[in-house]
């Protein structure tokens, strides 16, 4: 057991699972905090019982900063093993090569986490443990497939509960996956206790659909790996209101399609685009995310990365990092029955709005890149924040009496 010691904010401790008490203390003194540095100002917006500040990036900045510390210095994960000689070691190990795609983002985080200074090998030392299992690698696995996977997971978690004791003295609580893929969801249906106990980090968050549950569970965002620094944006001249393109696979996408495909200002485009689509990402002010199959797709990222204020079109979406940053301080958010309105929408927001919505995008852009190796608060690090911010949730085995 490694040297505990009590955090100066929050009188929380890091190297176990605080009492009841502690916990207790530790919401008391939060809330402490927060009462101290409330602005009750006409120009603020209401969320989540606090107020925050349009122009603030962050929701509690002075948490964030102190706790995101202390997550570095002692948080610990311990990884089920596996070895190069596994029958699955394509499923269980991280991948061997650059991982790119739209699923980018679960085989970028466990390559990095294998090699981070977070993993332990002593599972006692452990804060979280995290089941390796890839749902991207499964789905491609010819010995597998989409419809062996639910088998697999079954299979997984019965092997770790009889082999090791960590699963069963929680009932998974301290456990978590990845998925970015969404068959990630229905991959849980034969192991209820996954969807239910265990804390999934899921590119497909929607607190609409059941078996996601918010604040136990974490969206994972979904990032198109790019090499390099992003662009120069003082060169881009943004002419156009708004930007869109992609299938139109939803009745949301329909929608938008049939309201602004002939507009001269909204740019909605479906199939293969004939320019380029950095090109066109520069060349807009807002770029719109709209719901397709899932709530979830690439493009808050792409829009991020060129600079584009996010127009986020997507019912029911635990977006990435609520827990953590103001998504209304670099985004606008649309529901989609505002679809007819959405130019009334955005030729509202008058230039020094957007001017103040740009630049909070190029602060917060950061968090939603991947490395090799990473870096303060990019992609990796809030994601790992996410899971440090749940360590601490217990959530009881409940036993039902069959003598009624």
């Amino acid at each position: 057991m490694r040297n505990c010691r009590r955090l100066k904010s929050h009188g929380n401790l890091c190297s176990r699972i605080p009492t009841l008490e502690e916990a207790i203390a530790s919401v008391l003194t939060r809330v402490h905090l927060e009462m101290q540095t409330i602005c009750f100002c006409f120009d603020d917006y209401h969320l989540g019982g606090y107020y925050v500040s349009k122009n603030e990036v962050f929701q509690d900045g002075h948490i964030f900063l102190g706790d995101y510390k202390e997550m570095k210095r002692c948080f610990k994960i311990y990884v089920y093993p596996h070895w190069r000689d596994d029958p699955f070691a394509n499923v269980l190990l991280p991948v061997d090569f650059e991982p790119g795609g739209n699923y980018a983002s679960e085989s970028y985080f466990k390559k990095v986490l294998f090699k981070s200074e977070f993993i332990t090998e002593d599972p006692e030392e452990a804060d979280l443990f995290f089941l390796p299992f890839s749902i991207a690698r499964l789905r491609h696995d010819s010995r597998v497939g989409v419809g062996g996977i639910q088998d697999f997971i079954r299979n997984y978690i019965l092997n770790v509960s009889r082999k090791y004791a960590y699963w069963n003295r929680t009932g998974g609580a301290d456990h978590f996956y990845v998925a970015c893929h969404s068959i990630g969801r229905s991959a849980m249906e034969k192991t209820s206790e996954v969807k239910f106990n265990a804390i999934q980090v899921v590119c497909s968050s929607s607190y609409f659909l059941a078996g996601y549950i918010s604040h136990k569970d974490a969206c994972l965002p979904q990032i198109w790996p790019r090499k390099g620094d992003p662009p120069n944006l003082l060169s881009s001249k943004r002419k156009k209101l708004a930007f869109f393109a992609g299938g139109i696979n939803s009745p949301v996408r329909e929608k938008l399609l049939q309201v602004w495909r002939n507009d001269t200002e909204i740019f909605v485009h479906y199939g293969r685009l004939k320019t380029s689509y950095a090109d066109e990402l520069l060349g807009s002010k807002f770029c719109l995310h709209v719901k397709g199959f899932e709530v979830n797709t690439a493009r808050i990222a792409d829009s991020l990365y060129y600079g584009c204020v996010p127009v986020i079109i997507s019912n029911y979406y635990d977006l990435p990092f609520t827990d953590i940053v103001n998504w209304k301080s670099f985004s606008v958010i649309v529901p989609t029955l505002d679809i007819p309105l959405l130019k009334e929408i955005l030729k509202k927001i008058s230039s020094d709005e957007y001017l103040g919505l740009q630049s909070n995008v190029l602060k917060v852009r950061k968090h939603f890149q991947w490395h090799h190796k990473p870096i303060d608060y990019d992609a990796f690090y809030m994601v790992m924040y996410e899971l440090w911010l749940r360590r601490s949730f217990l959530r009881i085995k409940s036993i039902v009496s069959k003598n009624y």
